[in-house]
């Protein structure tokens, strides 16, 4: 497939590429600042783009199969997850592209009937705004009946490990392992992603991934 992935340069990002290259697919990395990308690949082309840049978000995923996006807010500039998908939703329907595949938060997720994970005392208030702004993201999908869009929030904890190919899947609900912990590695999480952009089961929905 031809695969258009924005936030390349992330944590996230790095491996959702180095999993869909191994996997055979072009990958387009559409980043503001190529030097920042130093992988080199025979099936990698990058390209400069403003994600904040409806005009150059269509012209450089034009003519591909599908779009990733990995992208995350800087501390401080919280806003800027719901105003990237917004340019975001407008590109890539400027495009032709249908389908577009968005990493979330895992703060929208519910750990009771009604009560999201951003909502309990336990959550970090650092992170709040973060989690506010990934669930204001999420309602801008929710909103979207044109394009064949999956948002897909990791678990609580996320962070560089072992790619063992496992991963359990939830919808709305905060996915646990026997400890009550909700952890994933991101090369897993690149996994899922993947299989998601191979395989679509949550068109036009919401879901989770967690050990």
């Amino acid at each position: 497939m031809k695969i258009a992935l924005f936030g390349a340069t992330g944590t996230i990002g790095q491996r959702i590429l180095k999993e869909a290259l191994h996997r055979g697919h072009e990958v387009t990395a559409v980043v503001r600042n190529p030097e920042k990308l130093t992988v080199q690949h025979a099936d990698l082309r990058v390209v400069t783009g403003d994600v904040l840049k409806a005009d150059q978000v269509a012209d450089a995923v034009r003519g591909h199969d599908a779009v990733v996006s990995s992208i995350g807010p800087a501390p401080g500039q919280e806003q800027g997850i719901v105003d990237a998908t917004k340019s975001l939703i407008d590109g890539v329907k400027r495009s032709g592209v249908r389908r577009l595949i968005a990493v979330g938060g895992a703060g929208s997720l519910e750990v009771a009937p009604g009560v999201q994970l951003m909502n309990t005392p336990e959550f970090p208030q650092q992170w709040k705004a973060i989690a506010q702004a990934h669930a204001d993201a999420l309602n801008l999908y929710r909103r979207e009946s044109e394009l064949e869009w999956t948002n897909l929030s990791p678990a609580a904890l996320i962070e560089p490990g072992e790619r063992t190919g496992k991963y359990r899947i939830g919808t709305e609900q905060l996915v646990v392992d026997e400890k009550g912990v909700s952890r994933i590695s991101a090369e897993d999480f690149a996994i899922a992603i993947l299989d998601e952009v191979e395989t679509p089961k949550f068109i036009r929905k919401h879901f989770t991934v967690a050990y």
